[in-house]
């Protein structure tokens, strides 16, 4: 398993929703959990893998106990004010800045079972879980952050940028 890092175009896909529940998807998911503890994070949606599936982990506790695995999953409320944090994102390593989101949401989304699940979030955990599906479409926390943010990290997004060509030329050679 790789981290896709910006600029992949597999991070501005908007991912396909899964149709069935098969072993594979049961299989890389779990495989995901200790991936997203080595990397650090408290959340990664599978297109942060190279996979353009609608499936998220988001750890309320920053465990990989219990992490969570949600299959297409959708926020259908949002509530409690907004508030500006600040966010950092495994595909951007390095990179910080405040993003505006909702204090609280209600989600709805499958299990590996195929059970459907409705968490109702606050906090940092609604943040992760909102960061997390807007990976799933297509957006990138870096397009929400404050201009001064991303004027400060423009360096951080160009160096990114240039490795990846350069990645993409060595792999054409």
């Amino acid at each position: 398993m790789k981290l896709a890092l910006y600029p992949d175009p597999v991070l501005v896909r908007p991912a396909a929703p899964i149709a069935e529940i098969t072993e594979t998807v049961r299989e890389k998911a779990k495989a995901m959990v200790p991936f997203m503890e080595l990397e650090g994070g408290i959340g990664l949606a599978a297109p942060q893998v190279s996979w353009g599936v609608r499936l998220l982990l988001a750890s309320e506790e920053g465990t990989p106990e219990e992490t969570r695995v949600l299959i297409n999953p959708e926020i259908v409320w949002k509530g409690g004010g907004t508030e500006w944090g600040e966010e950092g994102c495994l595909s951007f390593p390095g990179i910080f800045g405040d993003v505006l989101r909702a204090n609280q949401i209600r989600l709805k989304a499958l299990d590996l079972d195929g059970a459907a699940q409705e968490i109702e979030a606050e906090g940092l955990f609604a943040r992760v879980l909102q960061h997390e599906v807007d990976h799933l479409d297509g957006q990138l926390f870096f397009n929400k952050m404050r201009p001064a943010d991303k004027l400060s990290n423009k360096g951080r997004i160009e160096d990114l940028i240039q490795r990846f060509e350069a990645r993409q030329q060595e792999s054409k050679e």
